[in-house]
């Protein structure tokens, strides 16, 4: 009880900043739009339109996460696999992130194999990544995001060039709200890693930490790649493995 409590209570601290902060700029943004006191030049009235647009982003995603969250922790989070391009579903997640994904870089080599993924979910974790990179990573070197073939697997990766995560802490930040303990509540509900590894391990893949060769933290998402052969029950018995190794 007393564990249940902290995360309700670190769930509302943290949720309950995640929606002030959007809905303070948008509200300002259209309120401001609205006044008739100020006649606002084409130029202003398209920022505070992008303003409030990308605040209504902002809490679209995160509502999105806490119903994925909780649908994935009780277990009835949908998947629907299928062969997907990597070459396809990157460009969208970057494309997805907006003005804020214009830097990041992008190499898919030709011949690549698919991989056995729900595109949506998938593009929801490098989403997820992409942006998790751009936040953290280092400002004068883009995000790079890369995908390889090893064996049967299919491997993206979200690259950046930051302070990386210590090996010790590493476990700890694919804890779902594990800010709870922060003082500084400024980046986030703390979600994004959580759901991220729950929906490539719902997908059976994994979802791991590496350092980035010269300093920095990859991403590694590792997926099944696609074949012909491979029958929709095989399938559903590898998914129901790793939904029983994860307790579900």
């Amino acid at each position: 009880l007393a564990v249940a409590d902290r995360m309700r209570s670190a769930l509302l601290a943290a949720v309950s900043h995640d929606l002030r902060s959007p809905l303070s700029s948008a509200k300002a943004a259209v309120e401001s739009l609205r006044t008739g006191d100020v006649t606002w030049t084409a130029g202003e009235r398209d920022e505070l339109l992008a303003t409030a647009d990308e605040s209504l982003e902002r809490l679209a995603r995160l509502v999105a996460n806490l119903l994925d969250m909780s649908r994935l922790q009780a277990g009835l989070l949908g998947v629907t696999a299928q062969p997907v391009a990597a070459e396809e579903v990157v460009p969208h997640a970057v494309a997805d992130i907006g003005p804020a994904g214009d830097g990041v870089r992008v190499r898919i080599p030709a011949g690549l194999p698919d991989a056995l993924a729900d595109p949506a979910l998938l593009e929801r974790v490098l989403v997820n990544l992409i942006s998790n990179a751009i936040r953290y990573g280092s400002a004068e070197q883009p995000v790079l995001v890369t995908a390889s073939a090893l064996a049967d697997r299919v491997e993206l990766r979200v690259i950046d060039r930051g302070p990386g995560i210590p090996e010790a802490d590493r476990d700890r930040v694919f804890l779902p709200f594990q800010r709870l303990g922060d003082h500084d509540n400024d980046t986030g509900v703390g979600l994004g890693l959580a759901l991220s590894r729950g929906l490539v391990e719902a997908m059976g893949g994994t979802l791991d930490p590496d350092d980035t060769p010269g300093g920095g933290l990859t991403m590694i998402v590792s997926l099944p790649a696609y074949t012909a052969d491979l029958a929709d029950p095989v399938l559903t018995s590898h998914l129901d493995a790793v939904r029983e190794r994860r307790g579900r």
